[in-house]
């Protein structure tokens, strides 16, 4: 895919719905059940993978300089230093592998690659975000595991679910979209050309 205004302008469009949605939680623990992992799966869906990991890169450096993107409207480099840290670096991390494996599998039939892609991508995220709050809490790994992945599985198989059923209708049509504008340019003649 080409870099166009059109997917630039898709690219931050999906960065502020991540933004809108990450704020969204339900207090849990030390760790709160978010809804930042849904946008994250919709801009890895949807979209080129650059593009998807792209927002999602700017989701975290807008929340970094201190923006309330984070859960509970959280912002600031103090958030990513601390326990939950390794979820919100994660989360590029979960679009790039989640984008990547829809890229080079999920053709236009495929829809049972969508969930399969967010899962992986999501077990990446588990393993950083774990990782992350043992180094930072100095917790043991089964309690580290009881904090960090157990709460989120049923939640997280909700969103993954209605990520594939908004996610693969909407990538398909964004594609088409997109390699429609680039055939109409290849099309178009080319005006300085002698007839």
């Amino acid at each position: 895919m080409k870099i166009t205004a059109k997917a630039i302008a898709f690219t931050a469009l999906l960065s502020a719905i991540i933004c809108a949605l990450s704020p969204w939680t339900i207090p849990v623990g030390i760790i709160p059940i978010s809804l930042a992992s849904f946008g994250v799966y919709l801009a890895s869906g949807v979209i080129d993978f650059r593009y998807g990991s792209a927002a999602t890169f700017a989701y975290v450096l807008i929340g970094g300089i201190g923006l309330p993107v984070f859960s509970g409207g959280k912002g600031g480099f103090g958030v990513i230093a601390g326990p939950t840290g390794g979820y919100i670096i994660g989360y590029i991390f979960l679009a790039l592998i989640a984008g990547l494996i829809i890229d080079l599998f999920g053709k236009s039939t495929r829809i049972w690659v969508y969930p399969l892609a967010f899962i992986a991508g999501t077990a990446v995220l588990y393993a950083l975000g774990t990782g992350w709050y043992v180094i930072s809490t100095g917790a043991d790994i089964v309690t580290a595991l009881g904090v960090c992945v157990l709460p989120f599985l049923i939640g997280d198989s909700i969103k993954i679910t209605v990520a594939t059923v908004v996610a693969f209708p909407v990538r398909r049509a964004v594609s088409g979209m997109l390699q429609s504008r680039h055939a109409e340019r290849r099309e178009k003649p080319d005006k300085n050309m002698k007839a």
